[in-house]
């Protein structure tokens, strides 16, 4: 009998994913000056499906290409021409033919926008993010039209997915990007039907899935991601978070993905905001396991319909097999740790390795880098950061067919990808 990772998992329209492990969604930065997919897309899938994870998330696909998370994103923005479609469906087959299932995550970078892209981003609320260096403007608020408008480029690059090969989407709803600033009473601060209480916060969501359902339909998988908590106080809470999981069981949502977090307090990263990270409840239990948000997979559990799947944290075979067989999770999620062995599915699922070193517990540009003057919370985002470099360069070495490496100076690391990113960010075609 396979053990409980190996065994598939049938989704409620039927669909089915091989195994229980997923390479969850990473930004890739490998894209075009005009937001196209590259043939490093498909070096890099085709290498991530051959490790064994059953699903492959992409990184964000942008919706609109004004308002990128990053330079290198791929964009599905207006008509697609055959050129742009032949990259998809490469990027899309790399992984089918290897025998793993693929879906796109959609997504929109609302105020995380960086300045290099747009001066000014957009959101719910003309809020600005709370951070140093001065990376990101104060965004505008939408119009009510524009979010309209946002709805319809989802069902759009949705449409394009399917017609591509991808086998599902993901709506992204977590992060702190534009759905979940519409989420996050901090950020959303309309007095219209797109803010207030958490119905009409909550309105960008499901309006966006129930027009995507209707365009794909019922046999294609779509699925969500959600924070449990923004970490922050006053912003998103675990019960609200209860409460859309409850709204989406009747939204046919095949597959609901627990994270948390956004650029302010980056919690999905395991790295401490310049705020103090907030919970409303202290979760011991949270702190003790190698899953982040696995004890608020739980809570959700007891009112979401949908498979769960958790992302954050797991680095060993016995954490993965716990979660699952106590019912908290159906997938586990990992990111991070195929950036470093892209083999570690295959690896955990055939009992080769027991556990994934946590690299990045150890990588740290360190203190005094920049002077003794230096902020606290400047070096808390430059190590972030830092951090940040190494995974984003193995991803570049895996892209082109290269080896990771297990360990690099991270100075170097984040200037080369600071230096890559206005590079990039001068090349986009406007």
């Amino acid at each position: 009998m396979p053990g409980i990772l190996e065994r598939p998992l049938v989704l409620p329209n039927g669909a089915s994913i091989g195994n229980r492990i997923v390479k969850a969604a990473m930004t890739e930065g490998l894209a075009d000056a005009h937001n196209c997919a590259t043939e490093r897309h498909v070096t890099i899938y085709r290498r991530w499906a051959q490790g064994g994870a059953g699903l492959l998330l992409t990184g964000n696909v942008i919706v609109d290409r004004r308002y990128l998370e990053r330079p290198g994103n791929v964009a599905i923005d207006g008509p697609q021409t055959d050129e742009q479609l032949g990259a998809l469906r490469r990027w899309a087959a790399a992984a089918r033919d290897q025998g793993a299932e693929i879906w796109m995550q959609l997504s929109h970078a609302g105020r995380q926008t960086p300045k290099t892209v747009a001066r000014e981003p957009v959101a719910p609320s003309a809020v600005a993010l709370d951070l140093p260096g001065g990376m990101y403007g104060t965004p505008r608020a939408l119009s009510a039209g524009e979010v309209e408008d946002v709805i319809a480029r989802f069902v759009y690059a949705a449409s394009i997915a399917k017609q591509t090969g991808f086998t599902g989407v993901q709506i992204h709803a977590a992060h702190g990007y534009l759905i979940s600033e519409f989420l996050n009473p901090r950020v959303n601060r309309r007095d219209d039907m797109w803010g207030g209480n958490l119905e009409n916060r909550a309105r960008l969501l499901l309006q966006t899935i129930r027009e995507v359902r209707a365009r794909v339909g019922s046999g294609y998988p779509v699925s969500v991601k959600l924070n449990s908590s923004d970490f922050q106080k006053g912003g998103f809470a675990p019960e609200e978070c209860v409460q859309v999981a409850k709204w989406l069981n009747d939204e046919g949502v095949d597959l609901l993905e627990i994270s948390g977090g956004s650029y302010e307090q980056p919690a999905m990263m395991d790295i401490e905001g310049l705020e103090a990270r907030y919970e409303e409840t202290k979760r011991e239990t949270t702190r003790a396991r190698e899953a982040y948000f696995l004890t608020y997979a739980e809570e959700i559990r007891k009112v979401a319909a949908m498979p769960l799947m958790v992302t954050g944290g797991f680095r060993t075979r016995a954490g993965m097999e716990e979660a699952i067989a106590s019912g908290a999770c159906d997938l586990c999620g990992l990111a991070r740790p195929l950036c470093v062995d892209p083999d570690f599915p295959r690896k955990i699922i055939s009992g080769e390795v027991e556990r994934m070193p946590s690299y990045e517990k150890e990588l740290r540009i360190g203190p005094g880098v920049f002077g003794p003057h230096s902020k606290l919370d400047l070096m808390k985002a430059l190590n972030g950061f830092g951090v940040m470099a190494f995974f984003y360069e193995n991803i570049y070495r895996l892209a082109d067919g290269r080896a990771a490496k297990t360990q690099m100076a991270l100075l170097p690391a984040f200037m080369r990808w600071q230096m890559q990113e206005m590079k990039a960010a001068k090349a986009l075609r406007r």
